[in-house]
């Protein structure tokens, strides 16, 4: 409570002026930060009708409310006059008239817009840079695959995995914008569009291919080669080379591995390139039907067999139909799986114990391998957990391992593929961390060993007919650069490797016997 002197009553009107002066001043104040909000809101709403009207009655509001308060400032008060005819009353002041705590909630409310505005114009920023990249690529691609088309490009399977990891890469990044966006853009969808559209003819375009059409022209590239050959012999007449021995499969009439052929890529599989370890092909057993092929890739850890899935024809295999996937009960372990005699033979998981899986009826039996070292304690260079590898030819199963007591150099065993008993050891004096992979042809071990990222060498043999070693050189070459398995089979005189998750074959190429 006040008490205000005038000299004459003239004078109260004045201080109710002022009392109104300061509610308008309030009120004024009050719409100035509501235009700042007003602005700011049609900056992040891009002029959306709703959101206009919600502002709008938002500022009706607000203007009333500092109507009303500027009102309440404003009160009629009694007074008297004294003796010397001065004007007494009393009047009531707020104490506070100026709604501070409210301009400060407005001002942070403001700063706060201010920079959740600034976050999304950054982020809209970095999806176009990001967007310009992926459209230069996505044309590019485009190129390649109108190429393809028309068959101005000599291209392989890898090609194709290439192309495809490029166009899951895009396919991933035009997700995530259409995602982080709220409503639709219409660059975002045109280029999803296109993605989808490209992605589909390059697997249409891989199903032609694998429809043999590579193999073809493999052929005929061989035969113009050969006719080649013919012409210039025909010419110069050079000393004829050893004629080489008849191909008969099962047999061993010749004097061991000559050359081997270029690889032929059948796929990559069918969990991907991450799964870089693991082992594939058909029954070892000399005779067995060739139509069954298994594919078994290691989780990527390159250590657990946990799924193996079997086709029913190589064609099956090509293009994924009439497949059937099955567990591993209590997993394998390492990449030194091959199947004999409708089995699956493996290193059991965590153990130096051989497996054998019945694939009908997927049973396990187990036998220890007395001695043998596990655990990647003696493994392939280059290959981790194959300490136990098995194997197959036309003298029956086998298995490569080491012990403790060789010192870690290879011994070759010949097993019982019914009773998994060793029915035989050979001690050689190759140490196996010096070779990335091994396998046997004709009771012959052949042993390899890198060069390069794109060539292995065969370099080192041990007949156990005789029990003699000896060193060679036959060269071949790799698509990848890590070769996870290396199989025999002596129904088609194949090589199986497992190379960085794709699967390809060789040729075995013999000498005439002497």
């Amino acid at each position: 409570m006040s008490k205000v002197r005038s000299p004459s009553l003239m004078q109260a009107p004045a201080v109710k002026n002022n009392l109104v002066k300061l509610g308008v001043y309030e009120l004024v104040l009050t719409q100035r930060i509501i235009m700042s909000v007003h602005d700011m809101w049609v900056t992040r709403a891009s002029g959306t009708e709703d959101k206009e009207d919600t502002m709008f009655t938002i500022s009706i509001l607000l203007l009333g409310i500092g109507q009303i308060h500027a009102a309440n400032l404003i009160h009629n008060f009694k007074g008297s006059v004294d003796e010397l005819g001065v004007c007494q009353c009393s009047i009531v002041l707020p104490d506070s008239t100026f709604p501070a705590d409210r301009l400060e909630y407005l001002e942070i409310a403001n700063q706060n817009l201010s920079i959740t505005v600034q976050k999304e114009i950054t982020k809209i920023n970095h999806y176009e840079s990001a967007l310009i990249v992926y459209k230069e690529r996505l044309i590019n691609l485009t190129k390649r695959v109108e190429l393809m088309e028309m068959g101005g490009l000599s291209y392989t399977e890898l090609d194709f995995e290439l192309v495809k990891l490029e166009i899951r890469e895009m396919e991933a990044l035009i997700l995530q914008l259409k995602t982080s966006m709220n409503g639709t853009n219409v660059l975002v969808e045109a280029l999803y569009l296109e993605i989808r559209n490209i992605s589909i003819m390059v697997n249409q375009l891989e199903v032609y291919d694998k429809n043999n059409v590579l193999l073809i022209r493999r052929e005929i590239a061989a035969l113009q080669k050969r006719l080649e050959d013919c012409e210039k012999n025909q010419t110069t007449r050079p000393t004829p080379n050893p004629p080489l021995p008849p191909v008969d499969y099962g047999k061993c009439g010749h004097g061991g591995i000559a050359n081997i052929s270029k690889p032929l890529v059948v796929q990559l599989n069918f969990w991907g390139v991450s799964y870089k370890s693991g082992g594939w092909g058909s029954d070892s057993l000399l005779g067995a039907d060739q139509g069954m092929q298994f594919v078994a890739p290691l989780l990527t850890d390159g250590r657990d067999m946990r799924t193996v899935r079997y086709y029913e024809t190589y064609d099956d295999l090509l293009i994924y139909r009439h497949k059937e996937e099955k567990s591993v009960p209590g997993y394998g372990q390492g990449a030194g799986m091959i199947m004999y005699n409708k089995s699956l033979y493996y290193n059991c998981h965590n153990s130096q114990n051989l497996c054998k899986l019945n694939i009908p009826t997927n049973t396990v039996e187990r036998k220890v391998l007395v001695d043998a070292a596990y655990n990647n304690r003696f493994s392939y260079s280059f290959t981790a957990w194959q300490d136990i590898d098995f194997a197959g030819d036309e003298a029956g199963l086998w298995v490569i391992y080491t012990t403790e007591a060789d010192g870690g150099n290879i011994r070759i065993g010949k097993v019982n593929g019914t009773t998994l008993e060793l029915m035989q050891t050979w001690s050689t004096t190759q140490y196996k961390r010096g070779a990335t992979n091994a396998f046997m042809v004709c009771g012959v071990l052949y042993v390899t060993r890198s060069l390069s990222t794109k060539k292995e060498e065969i370099f080192y043999m041990y007949d156990t007919k005789t029990s003699k070693e000896a060193y060679l050189s036959v060269r071949f070459d790799k698509m990848m650069e890590n070769m996870h398995s290396l199989s025999y089979n002596p129904n088609n005189h194949k090589l199986y490797m497992y190379n960085d998750g794709y699967l390809l074959t060789y040729d075995l190429i013999f000498k005439a016997l002497k």
